[in-house]
């Protein structure tokens, strides 16, 4: 179960099951003062690409059962950080709501759009030509990002263009995802939906 509470612009999350322990504080509007520790030095490395190019302050306490494998672990980051994404944009009075980024990484292309809109759904397409990296199945990455899209409550989609390279691939999609956030959580004056709320 996991337990919101709202400081000023700060949200923390604590969750704690059976499987994992995960305590989360973020800023949306931060200063990139980032602390990242999930057991898995490769996740932590997307996280901090996150959280850096979006602009946010991360503060991510995660442990969970690696003995078993990675997903508990990554599903578990996944919601808790879609929650806290949830929250502080539901609590700013307008924001620019889409967002998008054609990102490269050397030979690798990859588009990003996200509509902030309260309605969760999550497409990628990630054709990974290898089954691991960095101790991490590749197939959590797509299970990553339609969680946290499901529990932030946006529309994400993800979409290679070309690559030449897995780590690069994964890398790319993470900062693109973070430049799309950083334009759609802009504040704006006037209305972003024609239903007059989000």
């Amino acid at each position: 179960m996991s337990q919101i509470k709202n400081q000023s612009s700060i949200v923390s999350i604590v969750r704690q099951t059976k499987e994992t322990a995960i305590r989360l504080d973020l800023n949306i509007y931060g200063q990139q003062k980032l602390k990242i520790n999930t057991g898995l030095p490769f996740f932590d490395h997307m996280l901090i690409q996150l959280a850096l190019h979006a602009g946010w302050d991360l503060n991510l306490e995660a442990n969970g059962d690696l003995e078993v494998d990675d997903h508990h672990l990554i599903e578990d980051v996944a919601i808790c950080l879609g929650q806290a994404l949830q929250q502080a944009w539901r609590e700013q009075e307008s924001i620019t709501r889409y967002g998008q980024r054609l990102l490269p990484m050397d030979a690798s292309l990859i588009m990003v759009a996200v509509d902030v809109c309260g309605r969760g759904y999550g497409i990628t397409d990630l054709p990974f030509t290898r089954e691991m990296i960095g101790n991490i199945a590749t197939e959590m990455w797509k299970h990553f990002f339609y969680t946290f899209a499901i529990n932030a409550q946006i529309s994400l989609h993800i979409k290679v263009e070309y690559f030449d390279n897995n780590h690069h691939l994964i890398e790319a999609s993470f900062k693109g995802l973070a430049f799309a956030l950083r334009e759609a959580l802009i504040a704006k004056e006037g209305a972003n939906s024609s239903k007059g709320s989000l």
